[in-house]
């Protein structure tokens, strides 16, 4: 069973609410009226009746609820919640302004248990989805910042990629984060996780700045109760190919069969998750935001309508987590 069918049955019928800020998007409502249609989960569609309807075209909206923020019955109930959650960093009347904007009204729904998840950005910045979400629904306890990871997709072969998209220069306290939260993810796409922390070094083969960085990282982890298998500092090879793995590492539990792999920079992560996805041929789902206590994901702004469906799907099981 390939995993898009396998995230679908955990969700199908359970009526996930999910909102799309981006309701005057044809990409967005195409997704939306499939999603509905096969009863995957409950599109929320921001934005007036007559623009989600013009964006619709010939896509049915039946299963699908639209909410125009301008009309919103609880708006005054979420200007004061947003006052709240704002703690004096703003106003009533910037709050009112602020709902008005389409996804901090839709992060808004999500804060406030009116939607379970949300998913924007084909027509809007990383910045514009990202930090409602950051200064709203916040990062979960013990975790300071959110991460953007890859599901890398090939055949029957599925790996996690993290993080590739969000933190320039992680921390050696962020890395362990990002195992944590990588493990946890790896099994929603049914991975039983396996977590390498990589390097240009093997166990101390060379020692750096950079290595340290690895090497604290794994410290901080072999102080916890984990329910997973990590270990670090590997190089790629070390970590997935067994019979370097017999040479470089040969007692871990990890080395040779890993299949999470913790970046110790973006560099690092997003040029290897390309070269997977260019010359592996494997498909690259994401980025997927972690970290945060309900799910956001961002688009690209070159999203096909497909995307936006795989995006969704993904978003809402997320929720389950």
């Amino acid at each position: 069973m390939d995993i898009m069918t396998t995230l679908k049955n955990q969700i199908i019928g359970k009526n996930i609410r999910i909102v799309f800020p981006e309701g005057n998007e044809p990409r967005v409502v195409q997704a939306a009226s499939l999603l509905a249609r096969e009863n995957m989960l409950k599109p929320v569609l921001i934005g007036s009746v007559e623009e989600v309807q013009a964006a619709a075209g010939s896509f049915s909206l039946e299963g699908c609820e639209i909410i125009d923020p301008k009309h919103y019955e609880k708006l005054d109930e979420m200007v004061a919640e947003l006052v709240a959650v704002r703690k004096g960093k703003v106003t009533e009347e910037q709050a009112r302004e602020l709902v008005l904007n389409v996804n901090y009204f839709g992060t808004m729904l999500v804060h406030m248990g009116l939607a379970a998840g949300l998913v924007s950005g084909a027509i809007h910045s990383t910045g514009d989805t990202v930090r409602p979400a950051l200064q709203i629904i916040k990062t979960k306890p013990g975790i300071s910042k959110t991460f953007g990871y890859f599901a890398m997709l090939r055949g029957d072969e599925r790996y996690i990629f993290a993080d590739c998209a969000i933190n320039p220069n992680p921390t050696s306290g962020d890395l362990a984060e990002f195992a944590i939260e990588s493990a946890r993810v790896a099994r929603m796409f049914d991975i039983d996780p396996k977590v390498a922390l990589l390097s240009f070094s093997t166990k101390g083969s060379a020692k750096t700045e950079e290595t340290k960085k690895v090497t604290d990282a794994m410290e901080i982890l072999n102080g916890m109760e984990l329910d997973f298998d990590y270990d670090g500092e590997l190089q790629f090879d070390a970590a997935f190919v067994p019979a370097v793995a017999k040479t470089k590492a040969k007692d871990s539990k990890v080395a040779g069969q890993a299949n999470v792999f913790v970046f110790p920079d973006l560099n690092a992560g997003n040029i290897g998750y390309k070269i997977a996805q260019r010359l592996g041929g494997f498909e690259a789902v994401g980025p997927i935001l972690a970290g945060l206590n309900k799910p956001v994901n961002d688009l690209s702004r070159g999203c096909s309508p497909e995307d936006v469906y795989g995006t969704a799907i993904i978003t809402a099981n997320q929720t389950l987590l």
